[in-house]
């Protein structure tokens, strides 16, 4: 190996090493490699950010854009909210909601399509008084499936497309992944519909009933005793009886920097003690409303207590602006005038005041403050909301407008009168000009990290490439299985970059894949584009783990979920992937 293999192998080990570990936001990860990478001369300093101009960058931020239109339109609400009705079997609806998560997510971001689908599918288990677990994988796995169907279905696709076109001259049309991408939805969606969720653990398949469901929603949350509270010179002890009539358990208090259990039942309730509570949202307002207790900064806001406030219920995902992060590190009272009121992490107990609490991707925030800015703030911290979506945010009269737009361009781009950037930028610049995006609010549905992580991932996967680094991992895997048939080589390159994908982000898994794909066709002296697609395929199917994919981060709160949760449904799933994968890779693309 020459001295720029060896510096680009050492940062791809520590970008996957880092990724991996999850410290570090895998955006900021991969700025740093770069950077290293430019500073040892491993990277052209001519091309270091030559990747945030690519045009993969470029249609994966304006794919963000439109999706967003397609949902202030109300074309998707339309469509979602047709399927929240209980009279279904659990089968026939999860085949339902697959069906339509699937088909969302090949035309727009497959997590935009699961932030749409899982309020309705909670709302869902709430009638039919069920456990939203039995639901909420099989329907986050779906939508992962359906983003495989189409060039802008996810971004691996975008990815591997562009290179292809960097490499081969061409790059995919918009439904050359169509073939192979939509035998592997059908037959997966199938799958977690009518045999998947019957592999989850005991405690989420027979945990139905409404019961169960709630069990899900209790906070930790505090309360301040404040001056016209009930509470002040009372006994802690003496408290019990307001604390069942709210159904909710005082498990401690906090006086100055002291905490006390609720074991301290003769302890004098003081003005700004703060009560340490777990219920749920309704036993944390009824409770607040007994004893007159107070929100941490409500009256820093001058505002009467619950006047004109309200409560909403987010759910966190990967690279939340709180992912990480406290709410007092990101200043959320002082800039959002908004108070976190209770944290739920699958019933775990904290001893750090919420304030100075890391919030992890998947935990489920309650959030105070007020009723018209709630939605703003939600956005602004980068959560999803699980309460059921609203009509009046919507747009109705404009859904049509904003489909035809969209479907001319995927038209014009599907045939050839336009790149497909073109075509999405115009789709965007009219949402904008017919106010169905308004024009600020266009940057703050952009998925800056992958932005960054593209823009960093690329100009390395180039640097590898040419410095000879994919073709030697090409030898290698094509050593290891000399002897065998190009088939099965094709194969193991699909195992190989879909345990990959299980654990690091399925991004930075094709940027690195789809070269060794090529190298490997080049040596075997057959067709790049079935490797190609097995790369497309693999990279995208993360559905082992909670950290493969953002849609798994998401629903691991609001379903209960365990980490050792996944495989059981994953692991037969991604088998079934591969082995759909291969034989349809083979039929539709031959070597």
């Amino acid at each position: 190996m020459n001295f720029d293999q060896i510096v680009l192998f050492a940062i791809f080990f520590c970008v996957f090493a880092l990724m991996l570990w999850g410290r570090w936001r895998y955006d900021l990860v991969a700025f740093a490699a770069l950077l290293i990478g430019v500073a040892f001369g491993a990277v052209p300093v001519e091309d270091a950010f030559a990747g945030f101009g690519n045009e993969a960058t470029i249609i994966v931020a304006l794919v963000l854009v439109v999706s967003r239109g397609l949902v202030n339109s109300g074309a998707v609400d339309i469509i979602t909210r047709q399927v929240a009705g209980s009279g279904r079997g659990l089968a026939a609806h999860i085949a339902m909601m697959g069906g339509i998560g699937g088909v969302l997510s090949a035309f727009m971001n497959n997590v935009a399509a699961l932030a749409l689908l899982m309020p309705v599918d909670m709302q869902s288990a709430r009638k039919a008084g069920r456990g939203p677990g039995l639901t909420l994988m099989p329907l986050a796995f779906a939508t992962i499936l359906g983003g495989m169907v189409t060039l802008i279905g996810t971004p691996p696709n975008i990815i591997i497309s562009q290179i292809r076109a960097r490499t081969l001259d061409a790059p995919f049309a918009m439904f050359d992944f169509a073939p192979v991408g939509l035998s592997c939805a059908l037959i997966g969606v199938a799958f977690v519909a009518f045999i998947g969720w019957r592999l989850l653990p005991g405690r989420v398949r027979d945990g139905g009933g409404e019961e169960s469901l709630f069990e899900l929603d209790d906070y930790i949350a505090e309360l301040v005793v404040g001056e016209k509270s009930k509470l002040v010179g009372t006994r802690f002890g003496e408290i019990d009886e307001m604390a069942d009539e709210a159904d909710v358990a005082v498990i401690g208090l906090v006086r100055a920097k002291t905490r006390f259990s609720a074991s301290s039942r003769h302890l004098e309730i003081r003005v700004g003690d703060v009560l340490i509570v777990e219920a749920g949202p309704e036993g944390i307002d009824k409770f607040r409303g007994l004893a007159k207790l107070e929100v941490d900064g409500e009256q820093k806001k001058g505002r009467a207590t619950g006047e004109g406030m309200g409560v909403a219920e987010v759910v966190v995902p990967r690279d939340s602006r709180l992912d990480g992060r406290s709410v007092r590190a990101v200043q959320l009272l002082r800039r959002q005038g908004a108070t976190l009121l209770g944290v739920s992490r699958h019933g775990q107990r904290f001893y750090e005041r919420l304030g100075s609490l890391t919030i992890r991707a998947g935990d489920i925030l309650l959030l105070y403050g007020s009723a018209d800015r709630l939605s703003d703030v939600t956005r602004w911290l980068g959560a999803l909301p699980l309460a059921e979506r609203g009509i009046g945010v919507t747009q109705h009269g404009r859904a049509a407008l904003a489909v035809v737009l969209f479907a001319v361009a995927l038209i014009a781009a599907s045939t050839g009168l336009t790149p497909l950037p073109i075509a999405l930028g115009f789709v965007v610049a009219l949402y904008v000009a017919f106010d169905i995006v308004p024009i600020r609010e266009v940057y703050d549905h952009i998925e800056w990290p992958v932005v960054v992580l593209l823009g960093s991932m690329i100009p390395l996967g180039l640097a590898l490439e040419e410095s000879g680094g994919t073709t030697l991992i090409a030898e290698g895997i094509v050593d290891l299985t000399r002897g065998l048939p190009a088939a099965a080589i094709l194969f193991v390159l699909m195992v190989v970059i879909m345990t990959l994908s299980d654990v690091l982000n399925n991004t930075a898994t094709a940027v690195i894949g789809a070269p060794i794909a090529i190298d490997i066709a080049r040596s075997l002296n057959v067709s790049p584009d079935p490797f190609l697609m097995a790369v497309a395929v693999a990279a995208s199917c993360a559905f082992l783990t909670p950290i493969g994919h953002k849609n798994n981060t998401l629903i691991m709160g609001p379903g209960g979920y365990a980490f050792s949760d996944y495989w059981r449904m994953g692991l037969p799933l991604e088998i079934l992937i591969v082995c759909t994968g291969v034989p349809a890779i083979l039929v539709f693309w031959p070597l």
